[in-house]
């Protein structure tokens, strides 16, 4: 909400020496957001005036139409001579009074004006646009053209409000009174002490039978409808410079003097307000709810098909609005330029229900100031007095008159009160307000407040987010000001402290970050053709997702049972942006949809839930095991005077997901496997031993060459995910000091000849096995192809074995023994052979 100072000190009589910042202050101390203080016509210096021009030249031979003027600035530039000034602009004539910028002035964005020659003349000066005086959009698209009643040499500056101060406020979610200059006049009124004049306190004639015709027929949907009948506007007539100021200072485009005034109107009073051309709306109006398949253009040229649950204006033809969100272009205000503009109004000023208007602007993507207002909710008890001040400008501004006829629709309905005790506000806070100041804080914010011990408090109509004793305190907290609580840290007990799988999650991120590898967090959302790019089956467990019944994006409206997508996303961004060699990881929940669909039910408030009843809801909320996933592409050891540095590849992706099981302390068996995104000749299925029972928690390897491409990726990219849940499961990350022995270490070099096809990790597992108690470690350090030398489909493995005996120096006869053991197991079960 933007809130120029100039309209504010209309309602609140501030200190002349008060400045935005000042305001800013108070305000925020009050508990409103007040993001900036935009200071407009800082950099502007005169002169600035009006002029009207006398002639017009048209100058031929150029690219583009120019024109030479004469404009007559009166005794502004010093000798009451016209002022030559060329300019490119065609949306003015003769006659016509515009705003002159003489040399010496300084517009915004410090630029200074000067006589200069140019195509062939000399300009002395310069006519303006809206545009280049930092006003804002006009409509025009062209130079300002003002009324002909403006002096000849009048000053544009304050002519136009050129010089303000404009605070923008970000209004939250239950504060709707404050999407007004009243609402905020009116924190304004209470931060300073000083007293509001409100805009709202009008007298207001009372309904009678001679109104427009009105019939409401959902009025849950719509509580209050008052409808206003204004008869011979002039068409002609414009909306005057400062209600146009006005506008454009709040954000919003001056467009008709009808549609003027009501925008006006809603901005002062936050009563959102439509004008309807009597002449095209065709007996009663209506307010019900949509049929199925009904059809409504609304004012942005859209047709939108309406849904059962919008509730909808209408006349004897149908729909002529969508209520609270945008009128319908079959009643719209004609514009004052057009031939025929329109003369008589029928104004509506209504209160609708703020779910349903909220609901509607959303299923139509439509968000407009004035569902912006309904949803967060508006004063009902304005609308009368929103109406009436619309009439009364209108008569003024256009010269009509209002008819006597009154029309107003109510539900009828009761103040909302709450009991509270007067000590609640210094039990929540901490701080001994005491009585009076509790009762004077709520008569601040316009409630009605009787009793003692036990207040009884009646909320004020303008709002509706007050509806428990909690936001009572809440009010007497903040007006009495956050920064004055005292800051009291809170003592916890001994012994708390992070859960064991909280510091398992620690100690993960943590050797990734220190193997090189950067956490990236994604959001957990997914779309399900991220599946079909995965190149997962279509029977494949992880297509089976949760859905969102309200997503943020329609594009994602499923939880992910993945954590790839989100990673390989930000790979891709990443990598487009021109970072190349990226390591990145992530750990988070996935979402898994039980077999069994359930509803959860409704916790209680007014009680902490019971342990059977928080164990229904977690009994249909889908599992959410924790993973931990890491991408890898470019370099993952850089070029340098060190040597020729070398790619990310699959080994990486096997190896940070042992970096992760040796944290767990799991024992991590990696084997070939094949599986979705993953290479089927560079996957490894990584899999532990539950209960003597094997389970696969994850897979590593380099991506598919279709994945990267359906996803955009770099060329080789490899991953890594893991079941981190199961790993803690099985692990045993108890601390143990290693063995240490007295003894030598005897090394036996071994260099195997097996298929290709044949996994490593077989290989290793045999030699292993059959090495038996006296192996202390085992190391592939060389992997050899060659066709001639060993056979076609054929390769060499050689690994060094480490032998140790924790009693006594083993013998050579004894670890050549373990050796051939060792061999001899391997040939056994892979057909593994000694290069000879």
């Amino acid at each position: 909400m933007r809130v120029p100072l100039s309209w504010l000190r209309e309602y609140v009589d501030l200190p002349a020496t008060e400045t935005g910042r000042d305001v800013q202050a108070k305000l925020i101390s009050a508990g409103l957001e007040v993001e900036t203080v935009e200071q407009l016509g800082h950099d502007l210096k005169g002169p600035l005036v009006v002029g009207q021009v006398l002639t017009i030249e048209e100058l031929e031979g150029f690219k583009k139409p120019i024109r030479f003027c004469t404009v007559d600035v009166g005794q502004a530039n010093g000798t009451g001579e016209p002022q030559e000034i060329v300019c490119g602009a065609r949306n003015f004539a003769v006659g016509d009074k515009v705003v002159v910028v003489l040399p010496g002035a300084v517009l915004p964005g410090n630029f200074a004006i000067a006589a200069r020659k140019t195509y062939g003349k000399t300009s002395h000066g310069m006519i303006c646009s809206g545009d280049e005086l930092g006003m804002g959009d006009d409509g025009s698209h062209g130079i300002i053209v003002l009324p002909q009643e403006t002096e000849v040499g009048k000053d544009a500056i304050e002519l136009l409000e050129l010089v303000d101060e404009v605070l923008d406020i970000a209004v939250t979610a239950n504060r709707g009174d404050c999407l007004s200059i009243r609402g905020v006049a009116r924190e304004t009124a209470i931060a300073y002490g000083l007293p509001l004049r409100d805009p709202a306190l009008l007298d207001v004639p009372g309904p009678n039978a001679f109104g427009y015709p009105v019939q409401v027929s959902d009025p849950v949907g719509c509580d209050r409808f008052t409808a206003r009948t204004v008869t011979g506007l002039s068409p002609e007539a414009r909306s005057p410079i400062w209600l146009q100021r006005r506008l454009q200072k709040v954000g919003m485009r001056p467009i008709s003097l009808a549609v003027d005034v009501t925008n006006y109107v809603m901005m002062e009073v936050g009563q959102p307000l439509h004008a309807y051309d009597r002449t095209l709306v065709q007996g009663t109006i209506g307010v019900r709810r949509a049929a199925e398949g009904e059809k409504l253009v609304t004012l942005d040229g859209v047709e939108r098909t309406l849904h059962t649950e919008d509730l909808v204006i209408t006349d004897e033809r149908g729909p002529i609005g969508l209520a609270g969100v945008m009128g319908g272009a079959n009643t719209e205000i004609a514009d004052h330029a057009e031939s025929e503009g329109t003369t008589d109004v029928v104004i509506e000023a209504a209160h609708f229900d703020a779910v349903s208007i909220a609901r509607t602007a959303r299923r139509h993507k439509l968000s407009s100031e004035a569902s912006k207002r309904f949803e967060r909710g508006v004063d009902p008890q304005a609308s009368s007095a929103a109406a009436q001040r619309t009439v009364d400008l209108l008569m003024l501004l256009a010269g009509g008159t209002a008819e006597a006829g009154v029309t107003e629709v109510i539900a009828p309905s009761a103040p909302h009160t709450i009991a509270v005790p007067a000590d609640h506000p210094d039990k929540v806070a901490g701080v001994g307000y005491g009585r009076e100041t509790v009762v004077r804080r709520l008569q601040e914010i316009g409630c009605d407040v009787y009793g003692q011990d036990e207040l009884i408090v009646t909320v004020p109509s303008w709002r509706p987010d007050l509806g428990e004793v909690n936001d009572l305190a809440e009010e007497v907290i903040r007006l009495e000001g956050y920064e004055n609580l005292p800051s009291t840290l809170p003592k916890p007990p001994s012994g708390r402290g992070l859960t064991h799988r909280q510091r398992l999650h620690r100690r993960v991120g943590r050797a990734l970050a220190g193997a090189g590898y950067v956490e990236a967090p994604n959001y957990p959302f997914v779309g399900e053709q991220v599946f079909d790019q995965l190149g997962l089956d279509a029977d494949d467990p992880a297509r089976r997702v949760v859905r969102l019944t309200n997503p943020l994006n329609d594009e994602e409206p499923a939880l992910r049972t993945s954590l790839l997508p989100g990673l390989l996303a930000a790979l891709r961004r990443n990598d487009g942006r021109g970072s190349h060699d990226l390591a990145l990881f992530e750990t988070g929940l996935v979402f898994l949809p039980r077999e069994e669909q359930g509803v959860a039910g409704q916790l209680p408030v007014d009680r902490r839930p019971t342990a059977e009843e928080i164990a229904a809801i977690d009994a249909v909320l889908p599992e959410q095991p924790r993973h931990v996933a890491a991408v890898l592409a470019g370099a993952r050891e850089q070029a340098g005077w060190w040597g020729k540095g070398r790619p990310a590849d699959w080994a990486d992706a096997v190896e940070a997901a042992r970096t992760v099981a040796a944290e767990a302390g799991a024992e991590l068996i990696v084997r070939k496997g094949q599986y979705g995104p993953w290479h089927p000749g560079r996957c490894a299925e990584l899999v532990v031993v539950a209960d003597g029972t094997e389970r696969v928690v994850g897979h590593a390897g380099e991506l598919h060459p279709r994945v990267l491409k359906a996803l955009g990726l770099p060329a080789r990219t490899s991953a890594m995910e893991l079941d981190l849940d199961v790993l803690e499961q099985v692990g045993d990350d108890t601390p143990r000091a290693p063995g240490i022995s007295t003894f030598p270490v005897a090394t036996q070099d071994v260099a195997l000849v097996v298929d290709a096809y044949v996994p490593h990790a077989d290989v290793e597992a045999a030699l292993r096995e059959g090495a038996g108690e006296l192996l202390e470690a085992i190391r592939l350090f060389d992997v050899y192809e060659n066709a001639e030398q060993l056979g076609d489909g054929r390769k060499s493995l050689a690994y060094a074995l480490r032998f140790r005996a924790g009693d006594r120096t083993l013998t050579v006869d004894e670890a050549s023994a373990a050796r051939d053991a060792a061999v001899a197991l391997a040939g056994e079960r892979t057909g593994a052979v000694l290069r000879g």
